[in-house]
């Protein structure tokens, strides 16, 4: 009935939920009994009630006929007596609808929440699975607006839409089916209001949820650019735009004022209208059904039923705008997660392996989800050598494009390196350096060419896998909101304080973390802010140490600490791990770390290669990047 209402278009996107159904179909069709259940024993009630009046009337009238209440001292106790019985049976009825209307929401309720909870689980699994383009596409909070208030506008639909819905149409059927037995002609004119009503409410609906998503979209832009402005607040000071800001958020304020404002005025419609249809159909009910009384087609207690009745299908009517309103928006909501639930991974792994990364066992992790309360390891603890990458790689005229902007970052670029061999590449800002190591890590895959690890096209690695054994540090370092032990041991399993310590030590930043309030068990802030710069990225050059890895790829990342701690970071790629080949990317020429070779990319391609010896000799960029930093010149600007 009330679904009608709402465009087919939209409501074929809500087919996506059969399959959640067909799962807890047990709880849905028990929540349906019991939603039947209830509605029989509410229309039971007007009934007793009507009877109850209909004895009252019947005794009065004989005892009159027989000389009055007054000669007949036992009426009262008699009346008295039959009236408690019908009450006794209305309150039975009302306790049996309790129970009942307690327990279909105890099933579909539930099972809204249920649903809830696993849609929640298949986005987020599925945002995992999807490849970086897709996060460059897509705005955060566009993904967290998708996985939050889309899925609860969706449980809003499964749950009081459905429940309100199956409400509405078993009562209208009891209900109506009961009228319809005692009076035809009283029952339509009884209802002649109530389709003036849902229409009414139905406009009224709509009006409000025109005007509600005006004042969301307003509130959001108010948030997001309040959130901008205290994230950039030094920005903000330093420029003196404190008055200016607050001018802006004053303007923006009041636009939200004014759009509430017209959704109060509107929503006022919403009370009055509903109390003057509903007494205009008592009004009737009581007309006519007293002409009817008179004529004698009915008695006085099925008055009483019908105006029962009539106020028990004022809620589902009134209902049925509000109804088709959440169902207009789940399904607009359920659109909107389709669109990124069909969207499909670019990435795609070559080796199916069941790893079921979101099953909840507390027993599998001890009862704890934090990496700071896992068992203690041993600080080397090599893997299988089954599972250990060589570390052999090859570039195969590799030409790459990004596929979200076009924009150009490889063109025909072919290298090799040989296991546990140590590489850098240096180049100018966009030629091209980040993007080996994207490619690398598989965050894309090539256009043309191909790479191969150790002899096998990375493609058809395992991806976990591959990146299990690759630790990888980028430029734009992240730390989570944990402790400074949960961001070391967050990629790998099993590590305790003991390896973590030495890991950090390994990174230069052992000691800093021993001067902090807590130590190890100092919580970092949202991405790292209670750190320096410096910090976070040797605690994220930890963290890739920890995954005690095949391969490392160095991005940059030692550009805000100073010549010692460097050389300490060095020591330990050249020292512990002598056997791991390596590849950094940088600005500055390393004299600690021996390069077996050295690529030097200039407009997307290779334009040098070769040892630190052979590429002066030539006297190239390379060689003026040297020389300038051997001057101590600043060497940014040529990178």
């Amino acid at each position: 009935m009330c679904f009608g209402l709402v465009s087919p278009f939209l409501m074929k996107h809500l087919s996506y939920l059969k399959k959640f159904f067909w799962k807890y179909r047990w709880r849905v069709l028990l929540g349906v009994l019991f939603v039947l259940l209830k509605n029989y024993f509410a229309v039971w009630q007007p009934q007793v009630i009507g009877d109850a009046l209909n004895t009252v009337v019947r005794e009065v009238a004989a005892y009159k006929a027989q000389g009055g209440i007054t000669a007949h001292p036992e009426a009262m106790g008699v009346l008295g007596g039959q009236i408690a019985w019908f009450g006794a049976g209305v309150i039975a009825l009302a306790l049996l609808m309790g129970v009942a209307m307690f327990f279909m929401r105890q099933t579909i309720i539930v099972v809204s929440r249920l649903i809830e909870y696993d849609m929640r689980k298949e986005i987020f699994a599925h945002y995992l699975s999807l490849d970086l383009a897709f996060y460059k596409r897509n705005a955060t909070g566009d993904l967290m607006s998708r996985i939050s208030e889309d899925v609860s506008k969706v449980r809003m639909f499964l749950g009081p839409t459905i429940l309100y819905g199956l409400d509405l149409i078993f009562l209208f059927v009891l209900a109506i089916s009961s009228m319809l037995r005692v009076s035809v002609e009283l029952t339509l004119w009884s209802l002649l209001p109530l389709p003036f009503l849902s229409i009414s409410i139905y406009w009224v609906s709509t009006l409000i949820n025109r005007r509600s998503e005006k004042i969301q979209q307003q509130l959001a832009s108010l948030t997001s650019t309040t959130q901008e402005v205290y994230s950039g607040i030094r920005v903000v000071k330093s420029y003196v735009q404190e008055l200016a800001m607050g001018r802006w958020f004053a303007a923006q304020s009041e636009e939200y004022r004014k759009k509430s404002l017209e959704l109060i005025r509107i929503d006022a419609f919403f009370f009055p209208l509903m109390a003057l249809l509903i007494g205009a159909s008592t009004i009737i009910t009581v007309y006519v059904g007293g002409l009817q009384v008179v004529a004698g087609k009915i008695n006085p207690g099925n008055i009483a039923e019908f105006v029962i009745y009539i106020n028990m299908l004022t809620w589902p009517v009134t209902a049925i705008g509000w109804i088709a309103s959440l169902t207009q928006q789940a399904a607009a909501s359920q659109k909107r997660i389709n669109e990124f639930l069909d969207t499909q991974p670019t990435i795609i792994n070559a080796v199916t392996i069941d790893r079921s990364p979101l099953t909840l066992d507390p027993a599998a992790d001890n009862g704890s989800s934090s990496p700071v309360d896992r068992p203690s390891s041993t600080v080397h603890r090599p893997p299988s050598t089954v599972d250990r990458l060589k570390g052999h790689i090859q570039f195969q005229n590799v030409s790459f494009r990004y596929p979200d902007t076009g924009i150009k970052a490889l063109e025909n670029v072919s290298f090799e390196i040989f296991p546990g061999q140590k590489m850098a590449i240096v180049g100018r800002t966009g030629s091209g350096k980040t993007t080996i190591a994207d490619l690398l890590v598989r965050m894309y895959d090539v256009d043309e060419g191909r790479i191969l690890m150790d002899g096998k096209d990375i493609r058809e690695h395992d991806l976990a896998h591959l990146r299990q054994r690759i630790g990888y540090v980028p430029q734009d370092v992240f730390l989570f909101s944990d402790t400074v032990l949960g961001n070391i041991s967050f990629g790998k399993d099993g590590i305790g304080r003991e390896a973590a310590e030495y890991f950090a030590k390994s990174a230069s930043v052992h000691d800093e973390i021993i001067g902090l309030p807590e130590g190890y068990e100092t919580m970092v802030g949202e991405r790292g802010v209670n750190l320096s710069g410096g910090q976070k990225q040797r605690l994220s050059i930890a963290r890739a140490f920890a995954k005690e890895p095949d391969l490392v790829l160095l991005d940059d990342c030692l550009s805000a600490v100073d010549t010692n701690t460097e050389s300490r970071i060095l020591g330990y790629l050249s020292g512990a791990l002598a056997d791991k080949t390596a590849i950094i990317i940088t600005h500055r020429i390393y004299k600690m770390l021996q390069f077996d070779k050295i690529i030097v990319l200039d407009e997307h391609q290779v334009s040098e290669e070769g040892t630190h010896e052979e590429l002066l000799s030539r006297g190239g960029y390379y060689a003026e990047l040297f020389e300038r930093q051997m001057s101590g010149e600043d060497v940014e600007g040529m990178v």
